[in-house]
C-alpha cells in the first residue's frame, strides 16, 4: 500500500506524460464536458454566454468579417464561437476533438442555416486544405499542450494562414500561476461524478515547476467497477514576453496584447492574456 501512495505521490518528468485524449475519447466524460461548455453562468470548459458574445462582436467588427473571409477555429468545442462568427457571411471551419460537441455544433449549425465546416479531428494532425485569413484558439486551450506540441501547432497555423491573415489566441498568465498552489486532496466522487457514473475514490496531486511555469493537476482514480486511472491535466503559463518570443520563433509578430479576446486594455494581474499576430 506504501508504494501504492507512493506512486500516487510521485512528481513526473515536466509534460513527461499525456492523457489529454480520453477527456474526448470517453463517451461518459465527453458528456460532462458538454455539459459544462454549454453552462453559460460558470467559465470552465467556455466562458460565460454574455463575455462570449461580446468577444463575437469585437472579433467580427476588428477582423472585418464578411461574406469572401475565411476563419478556422481550433478547439471550437459545440460551436459557441462559431456559429456567432458565421453569421457575418464568413466561411468558417470549426476543429474539435469531442464526437458529442461536433454533433451539436453541427445541429446548432442546421438550426440557424449556417453553413460552417466542422471537422472531428485531434488539431495536431489536422492538414488545413486552405489558407485562412483569421485563425482563432480560444479559452486557453494552447497552454494545454507541450513545449514540442506548441511548436509543431505553430508551424501549422503559420502554414494555414494567408500572408495578410492574423492569429487570435488567449493564454494563461504568470499572475494565474503565481496564485496556484501545491496540494494533496482525497475525495470520494471528486468533482461530484465528473470522471465516472460509477462510484471512485480520487487523489488529486497538483505540481507546480517554477522553472518552466508549468503546473500538473494530476488525478489518480479508483473506481468502483473498472481498472485505476491516472489523468495529467498539464497547463503552461505565460508572460507576454515569453508568450511573444514563442510566436517569434515560429515566424509570427505580436501586435497586440489584450487582456481577454474581447479586446479590453491588458491587465498583468488578470488570470489571462490575448494576443493578435500576424506573419513576421
Amino acid at each position: 500500500m506504501f508504494k501504492k501512495l507512493q506512486n500516487i505521490s510521485s512528481k513526473p518528468e515536466v509534460f513527461g506524460q499525456y492523457t489529454a485524449d480520453s477527456l474526448w475519447t470517453d463517451p461518459y466524460r465527453a458528456q460532462q464536458m458538454l455539459a459544462f461548455h454549454l453552462n453559460e453562468e460558470i467559465d470552465v470548459s467556455s466562458r460565460k454566454g454574455a463575455f462570449i458574445k461580446r468577444s463575437c462582436a469585437w472579433i467580427a467588427e476588428n477582423f472585418q468579417l464578411a461574406a469572401g473571409k475565411s476563419v478556422c477555429d481550433f478547439g471550437c468545442g459545440p460551436g459557441l464561437y462559431t456559429v456567432q462568427l458565421a453569421k457575418t457571411g464568413a466561411q468558417v471551419t470549426g476543429l474539435d476533438f469531442s464526437e458529442n460537441s461536433i454533433g451539436y455544433a453541427r445541429a446548432k449549425a442546421e438550426e440557424n442555416s449556417l453553413n460552417i465546416n466542422y471537422v472531428q479531428t485531434n488539431y495536431l494532425e489536422f492538414e488545413p486544405p486552405q489558407q485562412y485569413d483569421l485563425i482563432t484558439m480560444i479559452m486557453c486551450d494552447f497552454c494545454a499542450l507541450s513545449p514540442a506540441q506548441r511548436k509543431a501547432l505553430l508551424k501549422k497555423f503559420y502554414d494555414a494562414l494567408k500572408p495578410d491573415g492574423a492569429l487570435l489566441l488567449d493564454v494563461y498568465s504568470i499572475a494565474a500561476y503565481a496564485e496556484r498552489k501545491e496540494l494533496t486532496l482525497y475525495e470520494k466522487n471528486q468533482l461530484n461524478h465528473f470522471w465516472c457514473a460509477d462510484d471512485y475514490y480520487c487523489f488529486l496531486n497538483t505540481f507546480k515547476y517554477d522553472d518552466d511555469a508549468v503546473v500538473l493537476d494530476k488525478y489518480s482514480i479508483f473506481p468502483a467497477n473498472g481498472e485505476p486511472e491516472t489523468i495529467y491535466n498539464w497547463l503552461q503559463y505565460f508572460s507576454p514576453e515569453s508568450l511573444t518570443a514563442e510566436l517569434s520563433g515560429a515566424g509570427f509578430d505580436v501586435q497586440h496584447v489584450y487582456k481577454d479576446v474581447a479586446a479590453r486594455v491588458y491587465d498583468p494581474d488578470h488570470a489571462e492574456f490575448a494576443v493578435v499576430a500576424s506573419k513576421q
